[in-house]
């Protein structure tokens, strides 16, 4: 069986639904946005109850915010990275660092909403160490991928045929990026490198972010030229 992906627009996110002989959703997306999702499974003719797990990249809260609605509409477990897993199941909403000057001041910006934007607390069933999980049990030939940076404990889903759910690791969508860069706000901009770098390494070829399109990459052959081609506008 082939693989399907289902881009779910939530807002200013978009979420991903991989379908094989099973079905993965990658990230939740903002608060109150499970009517996006519903509609999304009706549309592909995925009844909720097909959906074994739920990835969630990192513990943002445009990412884990309906999340716990996600859960109780399909019955999947959560599989959140040990450091991020602990946002989710305590509600809590921080802003990473900008990284570039706009990067700095659009988090500036996005304070003065937080106080407004509530994230249900659900708990996370499955906290992965570094080691990442394989998704063959889920029915997706692939893997997650621990890819540190924009947070301590993001991480991606690589496929085996190449495709790689970064969440915010990258981004391709203005007002953030006007062409495909690497996410302009994060915890450590070393890490953000090493795990594009890592990916590259690892046979990634199409990159699927949160914010954007997809777009391709053609020189992962040499991760320090996938690298300088994500800072391009930074």
């Amino acid at each position: 069986m082939g693989i399907s992906i289902w881009t779910i627009p939530v807002g200013f996110d978009q979420c991903y639904l991989v379908q094989g002989e099973g079905c993965v959703l990658v990230d939740a997306g903002a608060p109150g946005r499970i009517k996006e999702l519903k509609e999304a499974l009706e549309q592909a003719g995925i009844s909720p109850g097909q959906v074994g797990l739920i990835v969630i990249t990192h513990g943002h809260w445009d990412h884990v915010g309906s999340a716990r609605d996600a859960k109780e509409l399909t019955g999947a477990m959560i599989a959140m990275h040990a450091h991020d897993a602990r946002l989710l199941e305590e509600g809590k909403k921080p802003l990473p660092p900008g990284i570039t000057l706009w990067g700095r001041w659009f988090m500036w910006l996005h304070r003065w909403f937080m106080p407004f934007i509530r994230v249900p607390k659900v708990e996370v069933d499955i906290h992965m160490d570094d080691s990442g999980m394989d998704l063959a049990p889920y029915g997706i030939p692939g893997r997650v991928i621990h890819t540190p940076g924009h947070t301590l404990g993001s991480v991606s889903v690589l496929l085996d045929t190449g495709e790689a759910f970064v969440g915010d690791l990258a981004m391709n969508r203005l007002p953030l990026r006007a062409a495909p860069g690497m996410a302009i706000f994060g915890e450590d901009e070393d890490l953000m490198k090493k795990s594009l770098a890592r990916l590259a390494e690892l046979g990634a070829r199409m990159i699927y972010p949160a914010h954007g399109k997809p777009f391709e990459l053609d020189r992962l052959a040499d991760p320090e030229k996938t690298i300088n081609r994500f800072r391009v506008g930074g």
